[in-house]
């Protein structure tokens, strides 16, 4: 007799001295714990932390190396990238082939007993299907076609649709708006917004994460917990920061104090050394009582030197704690001299350029312009740039490139997985030197043994700072520099670092992104839409 399933107020996940290491011996998690109940959960935290692989730990697609993961519930996970099989029917890619093929076989009037087995309760998969596929804005999509060519977004949100029809009770969203236009975000956005049962979301979409009950901040292998959404979190960790900031001061402060008690201990021993020299020299007490003296003095300087020296050692260990407490996230550094473009110097041409997707595209960028292309999922943004670095051949028309440029894409495949960070730049830049490069990676917070990292083994955010390194790093310099969605793995820090390395580059930038307050803070010069199969220029967002 099968178990009863869990309903959605007691489904739950738990993780108990959790362990996980990649094969090469990079640590992730270490005795880590966890307990999410029902409710929205918000798990955030700086790149590298562990939060997709937490995720795939949870859904049991990683073993870990010790400790274990229970979940009360079926779960439903869906990862930042998976890619569809192109040839599957859209009802195979949802998981209902084999229902709909029983439903289908009832209706001919077979009565097979393995058919009723296949359908179980879920009679009305097809209508549900198809609402859900509305309801992500995906109704153009019959149950019966193959996919075919779709969008990321669209990939996305299909993938999503096929986990609301199982209606897991443990739902895993790993920053599910990437690749998502404004209209897919808030479809997805209300989908979690009436999701009952247990939903642990890792996102860097401030809005997304307004919506969630909870907030899990993964830091230094330790989950830290705060009640209400994000807007409610920033507040208590500002209030945070201020009292460990206060903290810092206060042992600092003490640290001074306690290594000027412990100068005047010495100094005062070493006036106890000197009068106690002088009486013998001068004999004026007999040399018993003088040698008596002498070692009452240093066994009381001695104490007086070891609880002044313990002291400094507690102040000291306080104020590494107050440190440790305090949030300071190192920054990109980008000095790149030779990126500069002139003015007046033409960057790209787009001469009656017609994509292969029917597109139609006519432009031209000179000098350090910053142009940001926006448009719905499925519009041609990708294909655009995939044409303008020779990948995809045009329909027709020509697209010239007139400086050295480089393509940063979605799914980060500029980096050989079998490779090292420093083996993978070095492919880039062939003539530089092994220190050169390690310099220069230190810059993209890649400092000492971190650049000997396997790119198999990077996060997702970690693997964008690599590829943005190697292409930056690239000789020569590029001077027209295209980024597909790139703030997609990246947490808030991380976008706020990139902001920061990108206001440093000094050459043309050509932005794909559905985020607007990271365009905006680019300093965009330009705004530029594919709509409707033609490019034009839009007003600022």
């Amino acid at each position: 007799m099968s178990k009863p399933r869990p309903t959605s107020a007691t489904a739950s996940l738990t993780c108990t001295d959790l362990t996980f290491a990649w094969p090469d011996g990079t640590p992730v998690l270490d005795d880590f714990q966890l307990a999410v109940g029902p409710g929205r959960t918000g798990l955030i935290g700086l790149n590298g932390a562990g939060k997709s692989t937490l995720l795939k730990l949870i859904a049991g697609e990683l073993t870990p190396t010790a400790g274990r993961v229970r979940v009360a519930g079926e779960v439903g996970h869906l990862p930042q990238h998976a890619p569809l099989d192109t040839h599957l029917r859209v009802d195979q890619a949802l998981g209902i082939d084999g229902t709909r093929a029983a439903l289908h076989a009832i209706e001919r009037g077979e009565t097979d007993e393995e058919h009723f087995t296949a359908i179980g309760d879920d009679w009305d998969v097809e209508e549900r299907a198809r609402a859900t596929l509305d309801q992500l804005g995906l109704s153009a999509l019959d149950l019966d076609r193959t996919i075919g060519e779709v969008s990321g977004g669209e990939s996305v949100l299909l993938r999503l649709a096929a986990l609301l029809l199982r209606r897991p009770d443990v739902l895993l969203l790993d920053e599910p708006t990437n690749n998502l236009d404004r209209t897919a975000r808030e479809r997805l956005y209300d989908a979690v917004g009436g999701w009952s049962g247990v939903l642990l979301v890792v996102s860097h979409d401030r809005e997304l994460l307004e919506r969630v009950d909870r907030i899990a901040d993964l830091r230094a292998g330790e989950i830290h917990w705060y009640g209400g959404n994000f807007t409610a979190y920033e507040q208590a960790l500002a209030v945070e920061q201020e009292a460990a900031e206060r903290m810092m001061r206060v042992a600092e402060a003490d640290v001074r104090r306690q290594k000027r008690e412990l100068t005047d201990a010495h100094v005062k021993l070493a006036r106890r050394v000197r009068y106690g020299n002088k009486m013998s020299a001068t004999k004026r007490e007999p040399k018993i009582v003088m040698n008596e003296r002498k070692r009452e003095a240093q066994v009381s300087a001695g104490k007086h030197r070891i609880l002044h020296t313990e002291r400094l050692k507690e102040a000291r260990e306080r104020l590494d704690e107050a440190a440790e407490a305090v949030r300071d996230d190192d920054e990109i550094r980008i000095d790149l001299p030779h990126t500069a473009v002139p003015p007046g110097r033409t960057v790209l041409t787009l001469d009656d350029l017609t994509l292969r997707s029917g597109a139609h595209a006519h432009l031209q960028i000179h000098g350090p312009e910053r142009i940001a292309l926006t448009g719905r999922n499925g519009c041609g943004k990708t294909t655009l740039l995939r044409t303008l670095t020779g990948e995809i051949p045009p329909r027709s028309g020509t697209a010239l490139t007139h400086v050295p440029h480089r393509f940063l894409p979605q799914r980060l495949e500029v980096l050989d997985n079998d490779l090292t960070i420093v083996e993978n730049v070095a492919r880039f830049a062939p003539d530089a030197t092994n220190n050169r490069i390690r310099a220069r990676l230190a810059r993209f917070l890649f400092k000492g043994a971190r650049a000997d990292q396997h790119a198999a083994t990077l996060s997702g955010g970690e693997r964008f700072r690599a590829s943005l390194a190697a292409l930056m790093l690239a000789e020569p310099a590029p001077q027209l520099l295209m980024l597909d969605e790139p703030t997609n793995n990246l947490d808030m820090a991380s976008v706020r670092r990139l902001v920061t390395a990108l206001e440093s580059y000094e050459g043309a930038l050509l932005v794909v992104s559905h985020d607007l307050p990271f365009l905006r803070d680019l300093g965009i010069t330009r705004w530029l839409a594919l709509e409707d199969g033609e490019l034009t220029t839009t007003e600022p967002m």
